[in-house]
């Protein structure tokens, strides 16, 4: 193959030896690595059920955004019930499973609990977890096996189909055991690679082979989150990184294309990766800070009785309620008649737990009293 045809990485002679510049890295590792060590530490202070409350807060968001940065968008309720139900976590009625959530909470929850091995057949049952009907949207796909390519070479498009736009080509089908072998045997060797070097590798490793018909990022960003995982000797996580790709979407797209289009020297994507890693940890600093207040706040109503419903909605607003509560939703989350809805929000306002809120609308609405 002659130089001017090498247009994708995995064609630059060497694939897949990478060339990584650590001096330029290694300020960047060490903040990395010292914010990591800051928030593992915070966290071990924390009692189990604190700790509970934010792995279970940090893994919905993490399953609901690795979806969404491939344009498919979970129900919040239905992802937080399916976790909670895995950790043994008691946050009141269960929603009724979903198996499209729970195949992506199987996957994800698999890597970082499960992080000491990664097989062919792991990453063929994690494929088959996300597309339980054997479909992505309305096209059949070969589910739990590698693409055959019969329909032409795997590229990334976008755009209409008549002025598609080509952002990577794929290597072959025919390489792909050779491929997912390199892979695997440097992923389940080499402990002495720094992990978050060895995460961001992976994460751009996997999604260039590309090996299946669909759901190669999702897999990617998971293969990535078990390597931090094992990293940390941990099967809770408190930061999620696939949140903060998805704030910064269009330059983790920009990124990967240039990336994957360029020579084996990949120091400019890991310098990217690291950053994004370090905002995802940092940012974390938010959900904690969410799961103390929650403490906090049943601390001090230790005294006043409530129900069970009371209960329920009051967590509901604490962990970040969609929209405004009124008295309809009250009675439709917690299964109870509008009037034991009122009744239920009325003690609440009296005891000072509620209040209305300024902007009602057409209907009146209730949020927490900040003073509480």
């Amino acid at each position: 193959m002659n130089s001017g045809d090498k247009k994708y990485i995995w064609q630059q002679d060497g694939w897949p030896h990478w060339v990584v510049d650590l001096k330029r890295l290694a300020p960047l590792l060490a903040q990395v690595h010292q914010s990591q060590g800051r928030l593992l530490g915070r966290m071990h202070d924390l009692g189990m059920n604190l700790r509970d409350d934010a792995a279970l807060r940090v893994l919905t968001e993490e399953v609901i955004k690795t979806s969404e940065i491939e344009g498919e968008n979970l129900n919040r309720d239905a992802v937080r019930s399916s976790i909670a139900q895995r950790l043994g976590i008691d946050i009141g009625a269960l929603i009724p499973a979903d198996r499209h959530v729970d195949g992506v909470v199987d996957m994800v929850m698999d890597a970082t609990q499960r992080h000491t091995h990664l097989t062919v057949e792991r990453l063929f049952g994690w494929h088959a977890a996300l597309f339980p009907t054997g479909y992505s949207n309305f096209a059949k796909i070969r589910v739990g096996a590698w693409r055959d390519d019969a329909q032409g070479p795997m590229q990334v498009v976008s755009g209409p189909i008549q002025r598609q736009k080509v952002h990577y080509e794929a290597p072959p089908a025919l390489l792909l055991d050779k491929e997912i072998s390199d892979f695997l045997l440097w992923f389940n060797g080499n402990f002495d690679d720094d992990p978050a070097i060895k995460a961001g590798l992976a994460h751009l490793w996997f999604v260039s082979i590309h090996p299946f018909d669909d759901g190669n990022g999702r897999i990617a960003r998971a293969v990535g989150d078990m390597v931090l995982a094992r990293s940390e000797q941990s099967t809770q996580r408190f930061y999620s990184l696939s949140a903060q790709i998805q704030r910064e979407r269009k330059n983790y797209y920009a990124h990967l294309e240039q990336t994957q289009k360029e020579t084996l020297d990949v120091t400019n994507w890991l310098q990217w990766f690291l950053e994004c890693l370090l905002r995802a940890i940092e940012g974390a600093e938010e959900t904690l800070s969410g799961v103390l207040s929650k403490a906090g706040f049943w601390v001090r109503l230790a005294g006043t009785p409530m129900n069970e419903r009371q209960i329920k909605l009051l967590n509901k607003l604490l962990d970040g309620f969609d929209g405004k509560l009124t008295s309809s939703k009250w009675a439709a989350i917690a299964k109870c008649s509008q009037d034991t809805a009122l009744r239920d929000m009325t003690n609440l306002l009296d005891r000072g737990v509620l209040m209305k809120s300024a902007a009602s609308g057409r209907s009146t609405s209730y949020e927490l009293k900040s003073t509480v």
